[in-house]
């Protein structure tokens, strides 16, 4: 009970503060005429602020100047979250052209890795391998937060989609801070989730307002950098846990990029091939029920990287059989190509089952 009346504040603050932003950024947005443009991707109709991030930022770093005493590290975190953001909101309000977003995410990312040091200071890896040297380090860091800046970004495709994700993230990465006695990534996790709870009555389905490329760039750059802060000192495999808990957007991105190559598309031409569009349009799930499986599978990703964090063997059961699911589902689907199916082939191939000539999956 102690935990929880402890915890209270770090979450119900910001929460409060969020639920009492967005209406404010949804009139601000509804008089600047800051819409989300419809075309032949979007599954909304009718004109959707897309500034709702302002109400999640805000709350988080009011939050964070009331809880949190600054030092260096989070400071080059607030910072780079700061520029990161700024981006967004621009590029809400002016649609900017990628890659000048993508310099705004540079400049973000170089301010947390270099001033706030937040960054991997060694890279675990199996049979004892352990690399230290600062250029790998380095580099790795820097990919990865802009990687999973844009990951995040990429899924907000759907109502509450990326914000419900992205809450169920935090959580876990704050639970996770807890088990390591980690109190200051404890209390940012508290704050971020609040921020996002206090969004997510607005945004998800039928949402009344979006967050924007100014929420979607913010949280994925904090989670980044969070990721890092919490797990850079660990003995397992350092991306491991993060890739565990953030896999949803890390392979979703991954697939899309693969997929847009192989089509001869340039990495960023948006398509509707991500995973909430194969749930929604081929598999006919629908908008809710949709969002509702992909939260279903990021819960199962967090709890396999819990296990994983206390008992390795168990936890690499559970991670292969999610893992082996996954596959199953990207080649029964054709989300990479309808043609590249190896692991179904390879089962056909053990039990002697004959190949048909399509699946039905590919043809709807």
């Amino acid at each position: 009970m102690n935990l929880v009346e402890g915890a209270f504040p770090f979450f119900i603050v910001p929460l409060l503060m969020s639920l009492a932003f967005v209406p404010i950024c949804k009139v601000i947005g509804f008089k600047l005429g800051i819409y989300a443009l419809e075309n032949s991707r979007t599954v909304h109709s009718g004109k959707m602020v897309r500034m709702g991030g302002m109400a999640i930022y805000l709350a988080f770093i009011i939050s964070m100047a009331i809880f949190m005493k600054a030092d260096k590290t989070l400071n080059g975190i607030l910072l780079g979250g700061f520029v990161v953001f700024i981006g967004g909101l621009i590029d809400d309000v002016f649609n900017l052209k990628a890659l000048y977003k993508f310099m705004f995410e540079i400049v973000g990312t170089l301010i947390t890795v270099f001033y706030g040091n937040v960054l991997l200071t060694n890279i675990f890896l199996p049979f004892g391998i352990v690399i230290t040297n600062p250029i790998i380090t380095y580099t790795i860091s820097i990919f990865w937060i802009i990687g999973i800046t844009n990951a995040i970004n990429f899924i907000d495709g759907l109502d509450g989609l990326s914000s419900g994700v992205s809450l169920i993230v935090t959580l876990t990465i704050g639970l996770l801070g807890f088990f390591m006695g980690r109190r200051d990534i404890c209390i940012i996790a508290l704050v971020l989730s609040g921020s996002i709870l206090g969004f997510l009555p607005y945004n998800f389905h039928p949402a009344s307002i979006f967050m924007g490329d100014c929420g979607a760039l913010f949280l994925g750059f904090t989670l980044a950098s969070l990721s890092l802060l919490g797990f850079k000192t660990t003995t397992i495999i350092t991306l491991g846990l993060p890739i565990l808990i953030l896999f949803i957007p890390i392979s979703d991105t991954i697939i899309a990029i693969i997929r847009r190559k192989l089509s001869n598309k340039k990495v960023y031409e948006a398509d509707r091939g991500h995973l909430h569009h194969v749930l929604m349009f081929k598999l006919n799930f629908g908008h809710r029920n949709t969002v509702i499986a992909l939260y279903v599978v990021a819960i199962l990703f967090g709890c396999a990287a819990i296990i994983s964090y206390f008992n390795t063997f168990y936890g690499t059961i559970v991670v292969g059989a999610l893992l082996i699911l996954s596959e199953l589902f990207v080649e029964a689907t054709g989300m990479i190509n309808p043609k590249f199916h190896p692991l179904i082939s390879t089962f056909k191939k053990i039990f002697h089952i004959k190949e048909q000539k399509a699946d039905k999956i590919e043809n709807s």
